[in-house]
């Protein structure tokens, strides 16, 4: 496996945490100074932000990639901006999102990376991960397996693996509903991104992770592609509440995490997300800590 960050460089769809980056920066403003600073670190692979697949040049291409290769860095997942669209009930909406992934996937492939993030999105016209009464629906289901589908025509046709992530608040709650996901689709190009982290919505999850996450690695070990890696805690108040958390501070049994992604996906990128850029040398560190701990040896970078 490959250690590497996902927002570091950029913010990744979710924005999950901010990290003092302009909306406009994406990989076409990343520059040799930035990579080498992820490199630095030690890590090998780097996520690659889009606000508009339909911008880059021949010329933009054949520099990411020489800039990526020339600081020892994998040019990894992509991830677009195209917000929560996927599931919109305004159809203008919904197409718009979906022609949007698909010229991700035309991207992707031109780029060589691994995969492209798909965002199962949200109802909620506020943003792409927050809740809404009908994202666990089987009409909003139904409505995204449909825009997947879509989108797999072209996946396919180019050799683009789609990775889907979820999480608790969107129509891709579970392990299960995950799995009910893909079976629905019935795509080859379509696998998974784990990040649980996402999922967790009790405090029996949140206080037994072990369990918790082997579910997700029962279900969908199959069709795992990769991981986000952060962290989660319990907050103390009345109504029950969780935050992300740095690593080495959290609640999930990341020792766990690692040692069954290195049994189910031993190619995979594990990517540190969400966190400010000052974090990622410590965060970058406790991730060591747990990988020795697990037996998991990080693969280096090998160059073409």
């Amino acid at each position: 496996m490959h250690l590497g960050a996902a927002s570091m460089l950029g913010a990744t769809g979710s924005n999950g945490s901010d990290n003092g980056i302009p909306k406009d920066f994406d990989v076409l403003t990343f520059t040799s100074s930035d990579l080498n600073e992820v490199s630095s670190i030690g890590f090998t692979v780097h996520n690659l932000v889009v606000n508009n697949p339909k911008s880059f040049t021949e010329d933009n291409i054949k520099k990411i990639k020489e800039d990526f290769h020339n600081n020892s860095l994998i040019i990894g997942q992509t991830n677009g901006r195209y917000g929560g669209g996927l599931v919109s009930p305004d159809e203008k909406v919904r197409e718009e999102a979906i022609s949007f992934v698909k010229n991700m996937c035309l991207i992707t492939s031109k780029l060589g990376a691994p995969n492209t993030y798909l965002r199962p999105g949200s109802v909620n016209p506020n943003g792409p991960w927050l809740p809404h009464p009908e994202n666990h629906s089987n009409k909003v289901f139904d409505r995204l397996v449909d825009s997947t589908k879509k989108i797999c025509s072209v996946a396919e046709d180019e050799g683009v693996m789609l990775s889907l992530e979820g999480g608790y608040v969107s129509p891709i709650y579970s392990a299960r509903r995950t799995k009910d996901f893909i079976d629905a689709v019935g795509s080859k190009n379509l696998g998974f991104n784990q990040d649980p982290v996402n999922f967790i919505s009790n405090l029996n999850e949140a206080y037994n992770t072990k369990e918790f996450l082997e579910d997700f690695f029962t279900l969908l070990g199959d069709h795992t592609l990769g991981a986000h890696l952060k962290d989660f805690k319990v907050i103390d108040t009345l109504l029950l509440r969780f935050e992300e958390e740095y690593l080495g501070y959290g609640m999930m049994d990341q020792v766990y995490f690692l040692k069954r992604m290195q049994d189910i996906c031993p190619d995979g990128h594990i990517l540190i997300e969400h966190i400010p850029r000052d974090k990622f040398k410590p965060s970058y560190d406790h991730t060591l800590e747990f990988s020795k701990k697990a037996g998991v040896e990080w693969d280096n970078y090998k160059g073409e």
